[in-house]
């Protein structure tokens, strides 16, 4: 009989994160043996934590202890700042390790809590970038003890992120809604690996499937599954994509908002938190003016015992449909890497970060009011593309080519967080402000909805502007003014 084979492991960082996993990796018998902790800290040097020995400093150890061709690093420093993290990271691959994990940053794991289940591969967003906020968790999530918790986009990035970290806060139910079967199965499916760990709590996880622009549906699932707090993450949000069908575009993002809001209303639905966007600000896309549709929606909600609110952030490192997965799969290639343009510019923050401080806000957050995650400065397209090429051990410009395509429909070389109306504030709550803004009250939203429907809901009365795409954009325009109409615009 073949015995099995034990991965060999050196933990980087011998803090509570990495001797949490060298314990769990120990009581839980994992095919893996423990080498050595390496640290920078001379107090722990040459000690040994559980019989492992501590050596240090990293830069050094890792040069020097004796490795096997399989060796892993594993590094287990949850807070360490981006420039660490490159630093560390550097190291670890000039030393020659077959392979290099992480341990997910503060912000996705309760304090104090650490497991091997949770490292995974090293990613480019790990090291891109400004260091995240550190949350707490435990605190951040207390408002969701004992509740039942709805994500709408449960499948997507900032959905699944949010339902990753939800499964620490001591909810009774996590309910999974999107309307792709697959993306759905996968986050059920790894929330559950993640219980079975020994990661979180016990809260029951409930996926479903369904469409919320189907609004009899909406109505009936709310209802039933009598949610104290909703995340309404749901959207087409891919610009060049909407701009292709910006009727189904409108039909989700404004419909679906709406048929979420009213069926919330009717179950009783505590809280209710609107995730956003920075491309709502002087929207030029079909995006960016169904979501400003569905800001003003939810902000217009007379609020007492029930809570609305909206956040609104800019760009995430990473989530599907973005530039950084096309940049990976452009250079896996050999190139060449499309940029739109030398001056484009976007705000960017990693998932864990934005997930982290949307359910901190939807906690201290005030029904009525908007909130802005504080972005830090905009990044160049062009010099996060340098970057991720240097990352995969490249010279940008010379191993791998860069080609600029132009603007496509609905893009802006660079984004604004607020609009000229709008003023943000600083709130008590680190990297979150809330926007102060003009009275709008919804005007003009019900006389809006009435004239959109028929272009998105057939309507015998007026079978003509059924997926009518200038009559949607006519509409949108008056309401919209920075929306244009585009000269050569199809009527379907």
């Amino acid at each position: 009989m073949t015995a099995t084979r034990r991965n060999r492991i050196y933990i980087i960082g011998a803090g509570f994160a990495g001797i949490s996993i060298a314990r769990d990796i120990r009581e839980k018998r994992f095919p893996a043996e423990i080498v050595a902790f390496l640290d920078d800290d001379r107090e722990k040097i040459g000690t040994r934590i559980d019989d492992v020995p501590v050596l240090g400093p990293i830069e050094a150890a890792a040069s020097l202890v004796e490795k096997r061709p399989a060796d892993e690093a594993l590094i287990a420093i949850p807070s360490a700042s981006h420039e660490k993290l490159r630093s560390i990271y550097d190291i670890l691959e000039r030393a020659g390790f077959s392979r290099i994990r992480i341990l997910p940053g503060i912000s996705q794991m309760m304090e104090g809590d650490a497991h091997f289940i949770q490292t995974r591969e090293v990613d480019p967003q790990d090291l891109l970038g400004r260091t995240p906020a550190k949350i707490g968790l435990k605190e951040s999530l207390s408002y969701l003890r004992g509740r039942r918790v709805l994500i709408t986009g449960a499948g997507g990035s900032i959905g699944s992120e949010l339902s990753r970290q939800l499964l620490s806060g001591g909810a009774e139910r996590l309910y999974l809604f999107g309307h792709g079967e697959n993306s759905i199965y996968e986050i059920d499916r790894e929330l559950r690996l993640l219980q079975e760990e020994g990661v979180g709590e016990r809260a029951t996880i409930v996926p479903v499937i369904g469409e919320i622009q189907d609004r009899d549906f909406v109505h009936f699932i709310l209802d039933r599954l009598k949610a104290d707090v909703i995340f309404h993450t749901a959207a087409y949000k891919h610009v060049p994509m909407v701009e292709a069908n910006p009727v189904v575009a409108v039909k989700n993002n404004v419909f679906g908002t709406h048929n979420l809001l009213e069926g919330a209303k009717a179950a009783g639905t505590e809280r209710f938190v609107l995730v956003s966007t920075d491309k709502v600000v002087e929207p030029v896309s079909i995006y960016g003016a169904s979501k400003r549709i569905a800001e003003e929606l939810v902000l217009s909600q007379p609020n007492g015992r029930q809570q609305y609110m909206v956040v609104r952030f800019g760009n995430v490192l990473g989530s599907r449909g973005s530039i950084l997965p096309l940049f990976q799969k452009q250079i896996a290639k050999g190139g060449p890497i499309t940029i739109t343009s030398p001056a484009a510019k976007r705000f960017f923050m990693t998932i864990p970060e934005a997930a982290s401080l949307v359910l901190k806000a939807g906690g201290v957050g005030s029904g009525g009011n908007l909130y802005l995650l504080d972005m830090g400065d905009p990044i160049a397209i062009k010099e996060l593309a340098e970057q991720l090429v240097r990352f995969y051990g490249y010279e940008p410009g010379e191993d791998i080519p860069f080609s600029y395509i132009g603007m496509r429909p609905g893009e802006k070389e660079e984004e604004s967080l607020y609009a000229r109306d709008e003023h943000p504030v600083d709130t008590e709550f680190p990297r979150i402000k809330q926007i102060i803004r003009a009275d709008r009250n919804g005007h003009g939203l019900p006389a809006l909805l009435e004239s959109l429907a028929p272009v998105c809901f057939f309507d015998r009365r007026a079978p003509d502007q059924y997926r009518n795409r200038r009559e949607l954009r006519r509409i949108l325009s008056e309401y919209v003014p920075t929306l244009k109409i585009p000269e050569h615009e199809p009527q379907y």
